[in-house]
């Protein structure tokens, strides 16, 4: 199984009305993965009544591409987000490729803390897989991917900010932010290639 970077395409070309000729932007576009510099869309403004200050206001900007829309606010958040991650073939598991594929999506509307509580399922599955018992705490899980070599020799200060987080996130209740949620998905990756996609390509060859 290849675990692709879910992109959302349509098989019809989308006409939109009264496009402007706007200030180019680069960006990723959040549905088809592609590196764009869109220069059409439609600009806002905004008005302060109390103090009669006015500004630009949010963009939506087109992607050449596909034609979508991607929507950026005045703080220039992007809506949907870019993807992040890779994809990663020959794994063997459907619930840790769909969940590989979630953790990315969740990334595309900003929502980090969903994405690493997907990351941090992959890395408590794969560590059951690998021998690990049932019911243990995610440091635990994380201890003994350490302990049997999954980790790299240099990824120790990985480990313990993971660990760290993970125990933060279930007992406070702690929000992740993107720079979290994007360590785990590459964590994640580097597993998923090391334990699945390598081990596969040797076997295809």
């Amino acid at each position: 199984m290849v675990c692709q970077l879910r992109k959302i395409n349509y098989d019809v070309n989308i006409n939109w009305q009264n496009l402007q000729n706007i200030e180019s932007k680069k960006y990723i576009c959040g549905y088809c993965g592609n590196a764009v510099a869109s220069a059409q869309g439609w600009l806002s403004k905004m008005h302060n009544p109390d103090t009669g200050q006015s500004g630009n206001g949010p963009t939506i900007y087109i992607c050449h591409h596909c034609d979508r829309p991607t929507f950026f606010d005045i703080g220039e958040s992007q809506y949907p987000g870019a993807p992040f991650g890779s994809p990663i073939a020959h794994i063997t598991s459907t619930e840790v490729a769909e969940l590989y594929t979630e953790s990315i999506d969740c990334m595309r509307v900003n929502a980090y803390t969903a994405s690493a509580i997907c990351s941090r399922k992959i890395l408590m599955y794969i560590a059951v897989n690998k021998g690990a018992e049932q019911n243990l705490k995610f440091d635990e899980y994380i201890d003994f991917l350490d302990n049997k070599g999954y980790v790299p020799p240099d990824g120790k200060e990985w480990v313990k900010r993971i660990r760290d987080n993970g125990n933060e996130a279930k007992h406070h209740i702690m929000m992740m932010d993107r720079e979290d949620a994007e360590m785990l998905i590459t964590f994640v990756g580097m597993l998923l290639k090391f334990i699945y996609e390598f081990p596969g390509m040797l076997k295809s060859v």
